[in-house]
């Protein structure tokens, strides 16, 4: 018995040691942290991310700085980037506002320089978390265009007054993030687990669903808890939301986020209201 306790005690004893950090060689995507502060409705974002990608190594960085009136914020859509198969997808959320901008939240793995992600290692404090601001010309299009991911878009049923409560959500966990590091988990804080969580602001009795960790069919779960847009089955908001091809032509003169959208419902069907975007 005590030969068969010796590993498990070595086991908890390595895994309480493991601590989470800022101060590592981090990947240039993720190497920086989002901050941002608050005067009314203006919000101040520093450390937005807006890289040129030519390919997954080919890119130049940028980091801004980006102001938004939480008063003018008018959607939120859902996205899912799927990289290993149907049933696992990368989970964003891009918020719209009135000017035609559109900011995407993202929670990614902060990899270090010259590390590559394993499902595996993500359960065993391998990888910390940062939570990424960026506009979509570089966060979807490098999925669509540099990775060769399949991606869906999905206009969210969020009442305009509930907007802002999600997007304020989104910073303060950054904040969170920010002053004290965190480790990503595969299973219990990943990119899918953040999005639900955040929901719950606006919609606390949220179920456990096993599409919140098979991500790839978490948009079926959006969708019978009514939180996608209304008047069409799953099926059709499926095919319409399919934006793969539409961003892989994305001319350098053409608006990314209006091109990706034409044809898609974001407005309830019966409701009387034009249907694409």
């Amino acid at each position: 018995m005590v030969l068969l306790l010796l590993p498990l005690l070595a086991f908890a004893l390595w895994w309480v040691s493991q601590k989470p950090s800022h101060q590592r060689d981090w990947a240039e995507d993720v190497s920086q942290l989002l901050r941002w502060e608050q005067r009314g409705s203006i919000v101040t974002l520093h450390q937005v991310r807006h890289f040129d990608w030519r390919s997954e190594t080919d890119f130049t960085p940028r980091w801004e700085t980006r102001q938004y009136d939480l008063d003018t914020l008018e959607s939120a859509d859902l996205v899912l980037s799927y990289w290993m198969g149907p049933h696992i997808a990368h989970t964003l959320v891009s918020f719209g506002f009135k000017d035609g901008r559109h900011l995407v939240f993202s929670l990614e793995i902060r990899k270090e320089r010259g590390e590559a992600f394993s499902a595996v290692a993500g359960f065993f404090r391998q990888y910390e978390s940062v939570l990424i601001a960026s506009e979509e010309d570089d966060i979807i299009k490098t999925r669509t265009n540099a990775r060769g991911e399949d991606v869906y878009l999905y206009r969210l049923a969020i009442p305009p007054e509930q907007l802002r409560t999600l997007f304020m959500a989104y910073l303060e966990k950054a904040r969170d993030i920010e002053q004290h590091p965190q480790f990503y988990n595969t299973l219990t804080s990943n990119c899918t687990t953040i999005v639900v969580d955040i929901a719950r602001h606006i919609a606390p009795g949220l179920p456990m669903d096993y599409r919140l960790l098979a991500s790839g069919h978490f948009a079926e779960y959006a969708f019978d808890q009514g939180g996608l847009v209304a008047g069409y089955d799953f099926e059709t908001l499926h095919r319409l939301g399919r934006i793969t091809e539409r961003a892989q032509t994305v001319s350098p003169t053409d608006n990314f986020s209006t091109r990706i959208r034409e044809g898609l419902p974001t407005h309830a069907a019966s409701a009387g209201f034009t249907e694409t975007h």
